[in-house]
């Protein structure tokens, strides 16, 4: 027999393997009460966690399993158990698929059949599935935030100098974050030599693209003195403003001036006149002047990932990226900044995102 039809036979005899199509979700998270919570955890928030609930089906399957969604977990996981059956579940992860809800809820999945206290392993293309507006009960988000990332670890787990080290390591990279009490989902950040305030806006796009440009013409666009509306960027299908504040000035002085924002932002909303030919132009300025890059100044993930430990690559050969990071919005990065002679503007970044690698390498507890 030809060494051609033995091929040929040993091709035939293989089975063929299911290929697994992913589908871009552009708002995965579309449908859930807190939307712009879950889009600002996952994309503005260094630590912050919140509890989920399962829905009865599940409960009924695998028990009442304390579940909860944290910013990060150690290594970018996407999910890990406890030994007493608790489940934490990563926003913030490497690999994906492009419905950002289809893979969270894979994820829970997994670690729900994990034994408890059991190394999570889960698909990196999880193919068609339940979503998490599918599994949880959905309501508010109950959201706590952290100073750093000690909540990932069991009670004495920190006593260990190895890692204690890997913890103040890890803790080092957060940038000061406050959640705002004066609008849903906006949060004040620090980072070097500046502050930000950024805002997952809820509505649709070109809703609130007309009742910015709107403000933009009657010049209510900042925050009050000596602050810069600076830009927006998209994140899983809304709009997120942001503006730059003093450095020195501390988060709380800003809840009543982002109320007061809030307020005329609603009104603005209330407009349904089609934009009079200077809100065209304050429009056009906002979408079409924008910044190629991102700010220099402020440090990426990955620079955290080489004060914590040694560095690796984001994404391996046939992974795919999806939603905000296509455009490379990376964890804890500052905004998109546009250039200082522009007028303020969308911003997408063409910088390949790159995520918490290696933020901690001993956390196993």
């Amino acid at each position: 027999m030809s060494k051609r039809r033995k091929s040929q036979r040993a091709t035939e005899a293989t089975p063929k393997r299911e290929k697994v199509r992913d589908v871009f979700v552009p708002r995965p998270f579309e449908g859930l009460v807190d939307e712009p919570e879950w889009i600002a955890l996952r994309e503005l928030v260094p630590a912050a966690s919140a509890p989920l609930r399962l829905t009865p089906e599940l409960v009924e399957e695998y028990g009442d399993r304390p579940v909860t969604l944290a910013t990060v977990l150690p290594m970018a996981a996407p999910a890990m158990t406890k030994p007493d059956g608790r489940v934490f579940v990563g926003l913030q992860r490497h690999q994906q698929s492009g419905d950002v809800s289809r893979d969270l809820a894979e994820a829970l999945l997994c670690a729900l059949r994990t034994e408890p206290g059991g190394e999570v392993t889960v698909p990196p293309l999880p193919g068609p599935g339940p979503r998490l507006q599918d599994i949880l009960v959905d309501g508010p988000l109950e959201i706590t935030m952290h100073e750093g990332f000690e909540f990932w670890l069991d009670p004495g787990a920190a006593d260990d100098p190895t890692v204690q080290a890997s913890l103040e390591r890890a803790n080092a990279a957060v940038y000061p974050t406050v959640r705002l009490a004066a609008a849903r989902a906006a949060y004040w950040c620090q980072v070097p030599e500046k502050a930000h305030v950024r805002w997952v806006l809820p509505d649709d796009e070109d809703t609130a693209l007309d009742a910015l440009s709107r403000l933009s013409v009657a010049g209510t666009l900042t925050l009050g003195e000596h602050t810069r509306f600076a830009g927006m960027f998209r994140a899983h299908g809304r709009l997120v403003p942001v503006w730059d504040l003093p450095e020195a000035t501390p988060a709380t002085e800003w809840e009543a001036p982002v109320a007061a924002f809030a307020d005329r932002y609603a009104e603005a909303l209330k407009e349904t006149e089609p934009l009079d030919a200077a809100g065209r132009r304050a429009r056009h300025g906002l979408v079409g002047r924008s910044s190629p890059s991102a700010d220099p100044n402020v440090a990426t993930p990955a620079d955290a990932s080489r004060r914590a430990g040694p560095s690796r690559s984001a994404t391996g050969r046939g992974q795919r990226r999806s939603g905000s990071r296509t455009s490379g919005q990376d964890m804890q990065r500052g905004p998109p900044r546009p250039e200082p002679s522009s007028e303020p503007a969308i911003a997408i970044t063409s910088m390949p995102a790159r995520s918490n690698w290696a933020l901690v390498s001993t956390f196993r507890s």
